[in-house]
């Protein structure tokens, strides 16, 4: 419980927060316009993924819209599922229609893992966005979110194994073959496709509305996004975390 006040107090108390809230705001808008302004990378490499229509280029992820959001969504293959914090990711994304008709934006999922598998992790979550399977590409390493050293240097969040394993990261130490997690920007030019952005780990927490309700709340997130269960095992009788999914 937080301090019972008057409403007097409670009203001075929220005016002083509402001015640090109004300058955040600033702050957020003008990192947002930064951003937009980043250069872009043309992309060259002829990345080939499996979609439900069978084999798609990267340009053909785009729809035929103008720009193209992918989340990186890590796949557990010990298991051969869906990462539970990539799935609260996804269960908050919104409605596609607003991307796809209010601004001309593509939101797709693309995961290292067999094309079968996606489909019927997907199937089982009920989601409907579009999810592309980079089995067999590099595309998953050239964005740094799949780790194996005989393919291509370990780098997550733009530090090297180096400053991962200083840091205590675990994708210093990611065993060869796992994934991360993290979101993609592209656009498109025609069929030329350029990159614009990409964040990883804490930096792709934006997809997470559930969170942004919770901050308005005494009790906060409560836990961390590894702590929550895929949405089908909230009413299990033991709690589904992801560490207890890794420890077998």
């Amino acid at each position: 419980m937080t301090k019972i006040a008057s409403r007097e107090e409670w009203l001075a108390a929220r005016l002083e927060l509402l001015a640090k809230e109004k300058e955040l705001s600033r702050a957020q808008a003008a990192l947002a316009a930064e951003r937009q302004k980043l250069p872009m990378v043309p992309i060259d490499k002829d990345y080939t993924f499996t979609g439900p229509g069978g084999q798609a280029r990267l340009a053909d992820l785009f729809e035929g819209r103008s720009q193209l959001i992918i989340y990186h969504f890590m796949w557990l293959h010990p298991i051969g599922q869906g990462c539970p914090s990539c799935s609260f990711a996804v269960d908050n994304m919104p409605d596609p229609v607003h991307l796809n008709k209010g601004a001309d934006t593509t939101l797709a999922l693309v995961s290292r893992a067999p094309f079968e598998a996606i489909e019927q992790f997907k199937k089982r979550m009920g989601w409907t966005l579009p999810w592309y399977s980079s089995d067999g590409s590099d595309f998953n390493y050239d964005f740094h979110v799949s780790f194996d050293e005989a393919v291509a240097p370990i780098e997550y969040n733009y530090k090297d194994k180096e400053a991962l394993l200083r840091e205590g990261q675990p994708q210093g130490a990611a065993p060869a073959g796992s994934d991360a997690h993290g979101v993609s920007v592209f656009v498109r030019d025609g069929d030329r496709v350029f990159h614009t952005y990409s964040a990883y780990a804490m930096g792709a927490d934006v997809m997470l509305s559930t969170y942004r309700f919770l901050d308005l709340t005494p009790s906060g997130r409560q836990r961390y996004v590894t702590e929550w269960p895929w949405r089908d095992t909230y009413d299990d009788a033991a709690p589904v975390t992801l560490a207890s999914i890794i420890s077998g």
